[in-house]
């Protein structure tokens, strides 16, 4: 199963590499367009109705596949459905009302809609990247009691995720060919401030949820099984951050630093203080022979 996650996980990188060049090459030059061979615009053609959502599809299942190797099936499962149940609802109560994100809707791009109104996609994402921001959050907190675990797992993977948002939001909504559109003037860098709020607030909700199913035992994952967690971070926050700065410019630059300070630098500390092999408390004790099991 690792292995495949793997291999799954390149694609999903390999998928959003040719999102960018789709995006920041291939669409802003029509030349280069007409000058395609009849499979090269099938390519091109396939990239532009389905290629957002393939990137998310591909995430979501390398994410999943590391996640029941990684923690079981039981925490996997007891993060995925809340994360993708609670983020649709935020989201289609978002797109409906303005709360809790600020008033915006999907354009195409990203897969069917459901209801009309939000992609199939987008729950998992929140999922994916969730699923990641909270398995770095609870390793931080190493060593901690089982609540301080929770709570700290909780307010470090909410804050890592939500600055992720920081250069997605600009990337998605304010980029030549945006997937989504906020229809009222953003205070922040084109954004509702409560867009961000709203994130904080739906990533920790979700992550609530969950914990109490991650008490039996704390979460001890080593260096080298954080790697797979750490890659996926950096690959989706590089995605965002390429788009916001080639194309939205220099005046991006704030919210991008803020993406590095909040997300980027916290998770690389975390996964650099990771032991390489897991503490000797945290290794089970031998049953002794003859003791009941």
């Amino acid at each position: 199963m690792g292995q495949v996650s793997r291999i799954i996980l390149g694609l999903h990188i390999g998928s959003m590499v040719f999102g960018v060049l789709g995006l920041l090459w291939v669409l802003p030059n029509p030349d280069f367009v007409a000058q395609l061979s009849d499979v090269g615009m099938q390519v091109f053609g396939w990239g532009m109705a389905g290629g957002g959502a393939v990137y998310i599809i591909f995430g979501a299942i390398a994410v999943a596949l590391y996640g029941w190797g990684a923690v079981g099936k039981e925490r996997l499962l007891s993060f995925a459905v809340p994360a993708i149940l609670l983020s649709l609802g935020s989201e289609l109560l978002g797109t409906s009302t303005g709360f809790p994100f600020g008033h915006y809707a999907y354009l195409s791009g990203l897969g069917y809609k459901i209801a009309g109104l939000v992609p199939f996609t987008i729950p998992l994402s929140w999922f994916y990247m969730g699923f990641v921001c909270y398995l770095l959050g609870r390793s931080a907190m190493r060593g901690s009691s089982p609540i301080g675990q929770a709570v700290g797992g909780i307010t470090i993977g909410a804050i890592l995720l939500t600055a992720w948002d920081f250069v997605l939001d600009p990337a998605m909504s304010q980029a030549s060919y945006p997937f989504w559109v906020f229809q009222d003037t953003g205070e922040f860098f084109g954004m509702p401030y409560r867009n961000l709020s709203g994130w904080l607030g739906t990533g920790a909700l979700f992550m609530t949820v969950a914990s109490p199913f991650w008490q039996d035992k704390p979460l001890s994952l080593t260096r080298s099984q954080l790697v797979f967690p750490l890659v996926v971070y950096l690959v989706n926050f590089a995605f965002g951050a390429v788009i916001t700065t080639l194309q939205l410019g220099s005046g991006f630059t704030l919210p991008t630093l803020l993406a590095v300070l909040l997300g980027v630098l916290p998770a690389l500390v975390i996964f650099g203080l990771a032991p390489s092999r897991p503490l000797p408390s945290e290794v089970d004790s031998p049953v002794p022979v003859g003791a009941p099991k």
